[in-house]
C-alpha cells in the first residue's frame, strides 16, 4: 500500500526546512526518514525537518517538533520558528482577527507577533525568544573565565590552530560567538566543526562568526550544530547580538547581516531578545512512500 507524505519546502533567509503539517499526529519519522527528507541529492533537500503538532499547553496555539538535517533533534531554531508562523497563518489555521501565535517548543512557549500583507498572508514575524542564558552550567559549558557561575565572555578556548576567544551563549540551544575583523575570510569551514563538537560543549554548539561594523550593524556567518554552515541562524543572530553587547562592541539593538538576508535582533529592557524578520515558501510536494519502507510506524 502506497501513502502520501504531503509537506511544504520553506525558508527563512535562505536557511531551509521540510514543513509538515501533522495535526492529526500520525506520522513518526525514524532518524533515516529524516536525513532521507534533507538530502540534497536524493531527497528533498533541507537543512531540518519541522512538524506541526497540537499543543499539549493550555496557553499555546501549536507545538513543533523540529530536526537538523543529521536527525538530531535542537531545542530551539529561530529561521525554523518563522516558518512555522507563515505556514499556520497563510493557511488560515489562525483566525484572520488574530495578529500573534504561540508556539510549544522544547524551551517554553515562544510568543510571535504577525504582521500580516495585504492579502492577509504573513510578512513579517517578531518572535520573542526570551532571555538568553548565561551561566556556564546552562548553554551547557565547561568553560570558566572568573568563576563558576560568572558567564564565559571572552575566554579563550584551546584548538589544533591556537588560542580562540569566544563568548557562551544560549538562547535556548548552545551557541559560541567568535568576533573576527573580516567575516569573509574567517576560518568557519576548519574552526567551526572543532569548535562544534569540543568537549567544553557537552551538547556541542553552534558556532558564530561575526564582525562588528558599527555599533547598530553586524555580519555573520554560522557554523550550525548537526547541519554545517547555513545561509542564516536566527537564534545565531540573537547570541551575537547578545555577545556583541556583553563585549562592549555594540549596542542592545542591531541588524545582522547573514549570507541570505537580513535580521533585526533587540535585546529589550525586559531582558527579552526579540527577533524581527520574514519567511518564505518556496513549494508544496509530495511524497509516495511504500508502507514496507514507510519512515512512520
Amino acid at each position: 500500500m502506497i501513502v502520501e507524505l504531503r509537506f511544504s519546502k520553506m525558508h527563512g533567509l535562505g536557511n531551509d526546512f521540510v514543513v509538515i503539517e501533522d495535526l492529526a499526529e500520525e506520522w513518526d519519522l525514524s532518524d533515516e526518514a529524516i536525513t532521507f527528507l534533507c538530502d540534497r541529492h536524493f531527497g528533498i533537500g533541507a537543512d531540518g525537518v519541522i512538524i506541526i503538532r497540537p499543543a499539549t499547553d493550555r496557553l499555546a496555539d501549536f507545538s513543533w517538533l523540529f530536526f537538523n538535517s543529521d536527525a538530531s533533534v535542537a531545542e530551539m531554531c529561530g529561521n525554523g520558528i518563522r516558518c512555522f508562523a507563515k505556514y499556520v497563518v497563510d493557511r488560515g489555521l489562525v483566525p484572520e482577527t488574530q495578529d500573534h501565535v504561540v508556539v510549544e517548543t522544547l524551551v517554553g512557549l515562544k510568543p510571535i507577533e504577525v504582521t500580516r500583507d495585504y492579502e492577509g498572508k504573513l510578512y513579517l514575524a517578531t518572535v520573542d525568544m526570551g532571555e538568553p542564558e548565561l551561566k556556564p552550567a546552562e548553554v551547557p559549558t565547561t568553560l570558566r573565565c572568573e568563576g563558576e557561575e560568572n558567564p564565559v565572555i571572552a575566554c579563550q578556548l584551546q584548538t589544533e590552530f591556537g588560542p580562540v576567544e569566544l563568548t557562551a551563549v544560549s538562547m535556548g540551544n548552545p551557541h559560541a560567538v567568535v568576533f573576527v575583523k573580516d567575516v569573509d575570510t574567517a576560518h568557519v569551514a576548519a574552526l567551526g566543526p572543532l569548535i562544534e563538537t569540543d568537549t567544553s560543549f557537552p551538547r556541542f554548539t553552534n558556532v558564530e562568526f561575526a564582525q562588528v561594523l558599527d555599533d547598530e550593524r553586524i555580519r555573520l556567518r554560522v557554523w550550525e550544530r548537526g547541519v554545517g554552515e547555513t545561509l542564516a541562524c536566527g537564534t545565531g543572530a540573537c547570541a551575537t547580538v547578545v555577545a556583541a553587547a556583553l563585549t562592549f562592541r555594540a549596542g542592545r539593538e542591531a541588524v545582522v547581516e547573514l549570507p541570505g538576508g537580513e535580521l533585526a535582533i533587540r535585546w529589550a529592557e525586559d531582558g527579552h531578545v526579540y527577533m524581527t524578520g520574514p519567511a518564505t515558501e518556496v513549494f508544496e510536494g509530495a511524497l509516495h512512500i511504500d508502507e514496507d519502507d514507510e519512515p512512520s510506524e
